[in-house]
């Protein structure tokens, strides 16, 4: 059985779960995909999956659900998916293998 495409920590699985528990409408998962922009070219983006499409990668980890865009599929391959709390700031982290540099902010990456 091939490594999946993408892995999720225990950490980031708890704040999807929550994330989906605070949502009025039903939701799958999430869906992660690249846009361009931000200082480096590319950020991740994370929107409600309602319904997957035929040509997503769907990653299972941890009790939760991530579909991959399949536009972002080879910038995220190997990326580790976790969840920050620090003093002044919390969100996703995006431990990606294929990044050849971050944005100072750390909003966005190039590959």
């Amino acid at each position: 059985m091939p490594a999946p495409a993408m892995t999720i920590t225990e950490a980031a699985a708890d704040q999807v779960r929550a994330m989906i528990a605070g949502r009025d409408a039903p939701s799958d998962g999430v869906r992660l995909g690249v846009r361009t922009g931000g200082c480096s070219g590319m950020a991740y983006t994370l929107e409600f999956a309602d319904e997957s499409t035929e040509f997503d990668e769907k990653i299972e980890g941890n009790g939760v659900t991530i579909f991959i865009d399949p536009k972002a599929l080879m910038f995220v391959v190997g990326t580790e998916m976790d969840y920050v709390e620090g003093g002044m700031e919390s969100g996703f982290v995006f431990n990606n293998p294929n990044e050849k540099a971050r944005c100072g902010c750390g909003e966005s990456f190039h590959v």
